[in-house]
């Protein structure tokens, strides 16, 4: 199918999603799409974005709008990055490689999880040095000083510290189908698997994926509850000194994924971090959050570092909501998946146009050629 097709078929991130669900195995898609709890945090996200409106502006005669941003040093062609999913390889085979060489031609970040299912070093190659490795906190000083030098040596060049995840979420949906960790091809999910037949012919060409990075420290998952990942078996819940032990250790931008509240935004900055990810991820974790874009403001008013914001984004208005309210930038996680398990290899590219689109044509309707005056366009009430 040509470009042009794909965008007549095709034409939001609502159509790859519907797409992907009819295309992998239902415990897949569980956990993909799923939060935790009654999944009220996951709607809040979307909305929240709903109630940022944003006041166009006439008669500005005919400008090409610059979708470029700037962040820790970089130039991205698109203010939207590759946030990090764990275990990507579940969802499509090969996940982590075609996102990472979708990004680098994009021109954006693409961010690895501690927990994907290829290894930095399978992956680095792929990012033209500008890859983002995410890192759930080891609690051996040997493991994370071995897990930064390796991300090191493979070409990633920022550090994202996740804490949002002190302890494991029930995420109860997806337990409820069917799916262990690591997984394991019982007769209810082969059923499925039988169902999504281009999904089975991949991952028997590649097998079923598991977690390299963890597997190369773990060892085994024994006495591990069937519905955690063998990452649990090394992880900490990080405290302040683990943050500076982390800020000392790695040489390179750092980023902390997981701030929701201004208190904490002006002692990351106080602790030398280069920038603050606002998540809630993702409505995974804790289902009484706030939303990110709720967040976002008393984040931006207490800090002068980037900010970083993703959940619910679903397309270039939702960005500039998000930029409008004060964000540097915008990860998506869920939607690469979509668009990679809706179309493939061709997916995440496609994304991509459908991103820049939406962009150029909301930011035509403001009246703004670059994306920090969209913040002149924010409705304000009271």
């Amino acid at each position: 199918m040509r470009a042009m097709d794909l965008h007549a078929t095709y034409p939001a991130l609502s159509d790859l999603r519907a797409r992907a669900a009819r295309r992998v195995p239902r415990f897949v898609w569980e956990y993909l799409d799923s939060g935790t709890g009654v999944e009220a945090t996951k709607a809040r996200n979307r909305l929240m974005l709903d109630q940022v409106r944003l006041s166009p502006s006439i008669l500005h005669g005919e400008f090409t709008p610059d979708l470029t941003a700037s962040l820790l040093g970089q130039t991205h062609r698109l203010p939207v990055g590759i946030a990090p999913v764990g275990m990507s390889g579940l969802i499509w085979p090969d996940a982590e490689r075609h996102l990472a060489r979708a990004a680098t031609k994009a021109g954006i970040p693409y961010t690895l999880s501690t927990v994907a299912s290829q290894k930095p070093e399978d992956v680095g190659p792929y990012l033209n040095g500008q890859g983002w490795f995410q890192m759930y906190p080891p609690r051996d000083p040997e493991i994370r000083t071995d897990m930064l030098r390796r991300a090191r040596n493979a070409g990633f060049s920022v550090l994202v510290l996740t804490v949002d995840v002190p302890v494991g979420s029930r995420r109860e949906r997806q337990v409820r189908s069917g799916l262990t960790q690591p997984p394991k091809l019982t007769p209810r999910l082969m059923a499925q698997v039988a169902l999504c037949p281009v999904w089975a012919i991949g991952m028997a060409g590649r097998g079923m994926p598991r977690m390299r990075l963890i597997d190369d420290y773990a060892g085994h998952t024994k006495g591990l509850p069937s519905n955690k990942h063998a990452g649990y078996l090394l992880r900490t819940s990080p405290d302040w000194d683990y943050l500076r032990w982390l800020r000392e250790a790695w040489d390179g931008p750092l980023v902390v994924k997981g701030v929701l509240r201004g208190d904490d935004a002006a002692a990351l900055e106080k602790e030398g971090v280069d920038a603050l990810w606002i998540s809630n991820h993702a409505g995974r974790q804790f289902d009484a959050a706030p939303a990110t874009i709720e967040a976002l403001p008393a984040v931006r008013a207490a800090t002068g570092l980037p900010v970083i914001l993703d959940g619910g984004i679903e397309g270039g208005l939702d960005i500039l909501r998000a930029i409008a309210l004060g964000a540097d930038f915008v990860m998506m996680g869920r939607g690469w998946h979509f668009a990679l398990a809706a179309l493939g290899a061709r997916g995440p590219a496609h994304l991509a146009d459908i991103l820049a689109e939406d962009l150029r044509a909301n930011m035509g309707q403001l009246g703004t050629a670059r994306l920090s005056d969209v913040r002149k366009r924010l409705i304000t009430t009271g």
